[in-house]
């Protein structure tokens, strides 16, 4: 059984759609994040991409019954992450467990004591195929077009980084 995002915010925790950026930084993660913030945001880009990840991860699972398991944003977070950063599942272990912003689109707030495993990790972005994220990417793609016919060219600039 999985779930899209924990609806339920806790103590601490802060919306995805609030979370500031620095956008002056020249590293790639916060541009990544930003990414994902309009993945997260864009209600029907983010409905046609958890139903794809719905159908897509497990398919034979049953969505009812069993544990939770890791829910499907995390897995598309970690997924996009690893893909783009080209690290390892040791590198991305460490920013999911310590890294703040990244732990804030995650869903965890500043009193939060969740942490990653390292096996979780691996076993859950993995089936995050090359196929699926193909799929993924023309959703975003599509979505960015929308967005800059709109004339709403400032956050283009987050979506080249997720769809190279």
């Amino acid at each position: 059984m999985r779930v899209v995002q924990n609806s339920q915010m806790h103590f601490g925790e802060v919306d995805i759609s609030k979370i500031v950026f620095d956008l002056k930084s020249r590293d790639d993660i916060p541009k990544i994040l930003k990414g994902l913030q309009f993945i997260y945001t864009n209600i029907p880009l983010r409905n046609a991409t958890f139903q794809l990840l719905e159908s897509q991860i497990a398919p034979q699972v049953s969505k009812s019954n069993g544990r939770p398991g890791m829910a499907l944003w995390p897995i598309l977070v970690c997924g996009v992450i690893r893909l783009d950063l080209n690290g390892d599942y040791d590198r991305l272990h460490e920013l999911v467990n310590h890294h703040d912003t990244l732990r804030e689109i995650l869903g965890h707030g500043t009193f939060a004591d969740v942490r990653y495993h390292f096996p979780t990790l691996k076993d859950n972005v993995s089936l995050l195929t090359p196929e699926l994220l193909e799929e993924i990417n023309q959703l975003v793609v599509q979505a960015g077009h929308v967005w800059v016919k709109k004339g709403r060219r400032s956050a283009a600039w987050a979506l080249r980084l997720l769809c190279p």
